[in-house]
């Protein structure tokens, strides 16, 4: 399972990557690999307002539809429209190719909330 270091980890199974003053989501190894082939991917609007730990779109698979929960609340900036033509991203490259939005976080606070690489591999492993 790959975890990378830098990012951070929610109990739904989404990655955060700070990156300056905005923030990257997509979900993790872990994630793609448990749901199997992905078909497709349901993202929000650019503007759009997430909210932590709610629903802020979904992946579907060959075996069922998942939500995505927002590991933290901010707008929607950016979305990775590659996704929409390509799904298979998430399984092939899910931290590089296969992010799936960009917020600036209302609240900067929640990403000290979530887990480190450590934590959540220790979480899976007990899954």
């Amino acid at each position: 399972m790959n975890l990378p270091k830098e990012l951070k980890y929610s109990k739904e199974h989404e990655w955060v990557k700070v990156e300056g003053d905005k923030v990257r989501i997509g979900i993790s190894d872990f994630a793609q690999s448990e749901l199997g082939d992905i078909v497709f991917v349901e993202l929000p609007e650019v503007g759009d307002e997430i909210e932590a730990d709610a629903p802020f779109g979904s992946v579907e698979s060959v075996k069922t539809v998942s939500e995505l929960y927002a590991p933290i609340s901010g707008k929607v900036v950016e979305i990775n429209e590659d996704l929409e033509d390509s799904p298979e991203f998430v399984n092939e490259s899910p931290y590089e190719k296969a992010w799936m939005i960009v917020i600036e976080p209302s609240d900067t606070s929640e990403i000290d909330k979530l887990m480190s690489a450590e934590a959540y591999e220790k979480m899976v492993s007990e899954e």
